[in-house]
């Protein structure tokens, strides 16, 4: 017979894709206002942070619950402080495709500085180590989770590419330095957003395995080894 908590532990998983659904969509927006100089789909993103945030909450009132009512323990205390950390994280995920938004609008009242190209790319990277890591949480897969923190240097190689790109064009006209910033920023807040899903992805492996991967703390491990 299934228990009443494994409906409540799946209940808190449905919670926690439709914050990263919702997150993920507003990534997408984000950069999608950006390339086609949409001020009205700039403003919306900012304006629909609110949803995220009051899930946030939702979530967090629904783990301290669970933790009073449930005394879980082992595996099942594990997911629900998994939980709570990722919840964090997509409220932030959110927090930073409004950050994007806002040095979009920016960026809309000035001429279009360069063709987008690699930020594109590097959202569309951000966008699925997102989409990857919930589904590994939500599969309690830790080999999906892995990959996903395997990933992260690639969004980290193309940012170093935008900021170099971007940096020659403040060296060839000082008019282009505003724009160039906003840009780099906007690169930074995407790479930030791969870094939450490899937080997410970290705990997905601990939840899994109870075994830490944070800060290549296993790298560090082997080392001493030998």
């Amino acid at each position: 017979m299934e228990r009443h908590f494994d409906e409540e532990l799946r209940s808190l998983k449905e919670k926690l894709l439709q914050m990263a659904a919702l997150a993920e969509e507003s990534i997408a927006k984000s950069v999608k206002a950006l390339v086609d100089r949409d001020k009205k789909l700039a403003q919306s993103i900012v304006e629909s942070d609110d949803e995220i945030n009051m899930l946030e909450i939702e979530v967090e009132e629904f783990c301290l619950k669970l933790l009073a009512l449930r005394q879980p323990i082992a595996k099942d205390l594990r997911l629900i402080a998994a939980a709570m950390k990722i919840n964090s994280d997509i409220e932030r995920i959110g927090d930073l495709s409004v950050n994007i938004a806002q040095r979009t609008l920016d960026l809309l009242s000035e001429p279009q500085l360069k063709p987008l190209i690699d930020i594109p790319r590097m959202a569309a990277f951000a966008q699925k180590m997102v989409r990857d890591s919930l589904d590994s949480f939500v599969d309690q897969n830790a080999e999906l989770a892995r990959d996903v923190c395997r990933r992260d240097d690639e969004v980290d190689q193309l940012n170093d590419q935008i900021f170099r790109e971007l940096l020659t064009y403040m060296f060839q006209d000082p008019k282009n330095i505003n724009r160039s910033v906003d840009l780099i920023l906007i690169g930074r807040n995407l790479e930030r957003i791969a870094d939450h899903a490899t937080n997410i992805a970290e705990d997905v492996v601990y939840m899994v395995k109870g075994k830490t991967i944070k800060h290549h703390i296993e790298e560090k491990i082997e080392r001493r080894k030998t």
